[in-house]
């Protein structure tokens, strides 16, 4: 980890533990230097994300312009010449699939609390012209 790499992101946020792991980015607990916020901050290296960067780009462009109860916020990018950092809001229940795997099955009224969430987010996605194309339980949070 390079001290210039991080210097901007420092300015604005504390990092703290990694809270995620993925192909081409970390995600890690981060806290908002003036209002003490929790927040996640995904890292993604530009070199490591080669023909991906384009998506990347895409993606970000399409956070900003979505607000919705049930899809996390994107309130921050930085990027530096090797670095990506997308300052998200902070799930603190985790992943989906490990709420699904802790509890062995979930009940169907709670599966289907879960399921209109999922709807109604995915229809205002919709709504806006965009489509998520990786709906799995990790790559949803609770």
């Amino acid at each position: 980890m390079s001290v210039s790499d991080y210097e901007e992101i420092l300015k604005y946020y504390e990092l703290r533990e990694t809270i995620g792991t993925g192909g081409f980015a970390k995600v890690k607990l981060g806290r908002h230097l003036l209002t003490g916020e929790k927040v996640a901050i995904k890292i993604m290296d530009k070199v490591a994300l080669g023909d991906d960067l384009p998506r990347v780009k895409t993606e970000i462009d399409a956070m900003k312009n979505l607000s919705h109860q049930h899809v996390c916020r994107l309130y921050h990018v930085i990027e530096t010449s090797k670095k990506i950092f997308m300052v998200l809001e902070y799930c603190p229940g985790g992943e989906l699939f490990d709420y699904i795997v802790s509890k062995d099955r979930l009940s169907e009224e709670e599966a289907r609390v879960f399921f209109r969430q999922i709807v109604s987010a995915i229809a205002y996605v919709h709504s806006q012209g965009y489509a998520h194309r990786d709906l799995k339980p990790v790559s949803l949070n609770c």
